[in-house]
């Protein structure tokens, strides 16, 4: 790891132990993120957002064995799912535990990625917790493709933009995303 990359770590580190919310790259679209435990920080990014709080948000994790702690079972399903994905896979999984109530949905579920950035990898590494990735836009408005087509709302309303990956143009797009039932049924809910 450069240390280019390492201080951006540390800086966010910092940040994310301190309540506050980051905007930062990652294997899909430039998030907007925060200790994903801290209801008081997942209250700043709904309000940064103007979103109302009964639509929940994506957790980043850094492997596949920290999905454990956060949803009561996963379904044999969802490890296939992840391992033979060929873009980013977001999971919908019953039962979520060990989260904020501001951060489930109503229905008690939660949407989790394991990620495949290096950024947002060692970052959680690091931090040994969850992260909330959700775009970097206002509710309702397009999700940014590159770093430049971010608001200025959403820049100024963060407490840290990370510096790695801003040069970068090349289109992305969001997460696949699953909604995975018991029984091994599940739906795409966006392609």
């Amino acid at each position: 790891m450069n240390e280019e990359l390492k201080q951006e770590i540390k800086k966010s580190l910092e940040v994310l132990k301190n309540g506050g919310i980051i905007l930062y790259p990652t294997d899909s679209v430039w998030g907007i993120g925060c200790d994903a435990t801290n209801s008081e920080a997942v209250k700043k990014i709904y309000a940064l957002k103007k979103r109302i709080e009964s639509k929940s948000m994506i957790l980043l994790v850094d492997v596949e064995s920290r999905i454990l702690s956060y949803v009561r079972e996963v379904p044999e399903q969802a490890w296939q799912l992840i391992e033979f994905a060929e873009r980013p896979i977001t999971i919908i999984y019953d039962e979520a535990k060990n989260l904020p109530e501001n951060l489930v949905a109503e229905d008690g579920s939660i949407a989790i990625r394991v990620t495949n950035d290096e950024f947002c990898k060692n970052l959680l590494g690091l931090f040994r917790k969850p992260i909330v990735s959700t775009s970097a836009n206002i509710s309702g408005a397009p999700s940014a493709k590159t770093f430049k087509e971010i608001s200025e709302e959403i820049k100024n309303g963060v407490d840290y933009i990370v510096q790695w990956r801003q040069n970068d143009n090349r289109p992305t797009k969001p997460s696949t995303i699953v909604r995975l039932r018991k029984g091994g049924l599940f739906e795409f809910i966006r392609k």
